[in-house]
Order: C-alpha cells, then structure tokens, then sequence
C-alpha cells in the first residue's frame, strides 16, 4: 500500500462481502478495522447482524464492535468521536486504519463532518434535489456562491453531492458551513478518506442476501432471540431496529408463520441493501467494484 494520508473506506451494501475484502487486505499489510455499521455497535445482536465471528476476530483487530446494549442511544455525533479517537490510536501504532461498513451517516459524519443539531433534514434535502433537477447544477452552485463563498471555492460547480449539503446546512442552521467550522460547531475527524465500495450486479446481490438469511437461520438466530426474549429484553431489542430481530419476535410472538417471518426479513433485506446502493451512488469520488479481488488491488495501490 502506498503511503499515503487517506484512509480507506471499504464500504458497500448488507452481504456484498465488505469484512471479506478487509480481513484479505489485514493479512497484507498492519491493518486495523474500525467499524462503521450500525447494527455491529450493538452487544447480542450477533447473528442477524452478521457481525465478525470469533474466528475472523483473531485474524485483524477489530474496533468499534459490541459497544452498547440493545435500545441505548448512540448518536451519530458520538460515533464522530469514537472512531476519530480509535483511528488516531491506530495510526499513534505504526499501524493502518481500514473503515469498514455500510452506515451512510457514519460515513458522511467521518469523511465530511456534521452539524451537532438534532433536525429531520430529509425534507430539505429532497427540496434542494428537486430544484438542482429543474433548474441544474449551475443554479445551486450560484446560490451557494452568494451564501458561503468560502466553502464554494472547496467544491468543483458539479459535484452537486457537496454543494446540497452546503445549503442544506444554511437552511437547518440559518449559518453557512464556513461560520459553524470556524466557530467549532462543525465537527470533523480531521482525517481524509476515500471510499472504495463493493457493489455487485443488483439480482446477484439480491441472491446473496436471501441465501445469507437462510444462513442466519441456520447458524441460530431463532434461538438468539429467543434467549434475549427470556433475558426480558424483547423490547430494548425492538427499539433496536434491526432487520431480522423484529420480524423474529412478531413469529415467537404468533403474529407469523416462521417462514412469513423469513420471508420479511429477506424482502426488508433487499429494500435495505437497495437504499444503501443509491446512497453510494450519490456519493462524490466513490470508486465502485464489482469484485473484492479488484477493490483490493486498488486499495492496495494506494
């Protein structure tokens, strides 16, 4: 791996082998892994979340896993803090950072930083998509120069990924991005990163996503949650959010057949992993690969 000062985001939707290409990519060079999915933060949400097994955990070191318990408030703003602090301990090693998963607002939080408010922003940012639809880049890119020239002048006029999220800010806050990093209100990680996303073709990933669930039956998820229900923790598990926990617990509960529950997982699954495609998608300077193999060997050339 070349040196370099940007750190690797191996990122990608549910099932399409992310933790493969990292733990490949460990046994290369003095890798550590900081995860950024949300569902692998969680203590006893093992086998629905597809969360490193002991096995994979003595081949690499793994970071930011099992770290609250099911129900417990973690905001975005703290996994800012947490993985910065993890990374620069990495690095304070001798050693590299590899950021592994599939969260788009942990990644977002990383690579670009976040406003510490508490706000909805997905009406404002679907006003703003729709006037860069009717009225083009140039439009939104002008308003942006007259509002925050400053941070205009970081942004190419068409990477329009960057330019909504400037206003966006403008309109949450009513201050531009440049006021709220000057004023320390913008939190950053202070790193660079560079995502490396592993996507295969739609109804192969698809497959993949089935056949996983079908595994995770296997490997024990009924009892997984069956032995959470008898621990009283039925409801932190739904206040979890989890696909794969909720539809178990409305089968143990007689809501579904078994195979009804199945059957929602997997279709939950494929939404899921289809809203992670279209966030990657969206995302500026994001390098796609059908192939691990070849993720890797970009990764590996720095």
């Amino acid at each position: 791996m070349a040196e370099t000062a940007v750190i690797p985001i191996i990122c990608g939707p549910t099932g399409s082998g992310k933790t493969a290409a990292a733990l490949e990519l460990a046994t290369q060079f003095p890798c550590e892994l900081v995860n950024a999915d949300s569902r692998q933060i969680i203590r006893r949400l093992d086998i629905g979340t597809a969360k490193p097994t002991a096995e994979e955990r003595t081949r690499a070191v793994f970071h930011l896993l099992d770290i609250i318990e099911p129900g417990e408030s973690y905001s975005v703003v703290r996994y800012l803090s947490d993985a910065s602090r993890v990374i620069k301990e990495i690095l304070a090693r001798g050693n590299r950072p590899l950021v592994v998963g599939g969260t788009g607002l942990y990644l977002r939080a990383l690579s670009e930083g976040i406003v510490q408010i508490e706000t909805d922003d997905m009406v404002t940012r679907e006003q703003l998509q729709a006037e860069l639809d009717r009225y083009g880049a140039d439009y939104l890119f002008d308003r942006l120069m007259e509002i925050d020239p400053l941070e205009a002048a970081k942004i190419h006029p068409n990477n329009s990924v960057r330019v909504i999220r400037a206003l966006e800010i403008y309109r949450l806050t009513g201050k531009t991005k440049s006021e709220l990093v000057s004023s320390g209100a913008y939190r950053t990680s202070g790193y660079q990163f560079r995502y490396y996303c592993l996507q295969p073709e739609r109804e192969r990933l698809y497959g993949i996503v089935e056949a996983r669930v079908d595994q995770m039956l296997t490997q024990g998820l009924v009892d997984e949650v069956s032995r959470l229900v008898a621990e009283g923790m039925a409801e932190q598990v739904r206040r979890a959010n989890v696909i794969g926990y909720n539809e178990i617990l409305d089968y143990l509960d007689s809501r579904w057949t078994l195979a009804e529950a199945v059957s929602m997982i997997k279709q939950n699954s494929r939404r899921y992993a289809k809203r992670q495609m279209t966030w990657f998608r969206h995302q500026a300077d994001c390098l796609f690969f059908d192939e691990s193999s070849e993720l890797i060997a970009s990764i590996t050339k720095g």
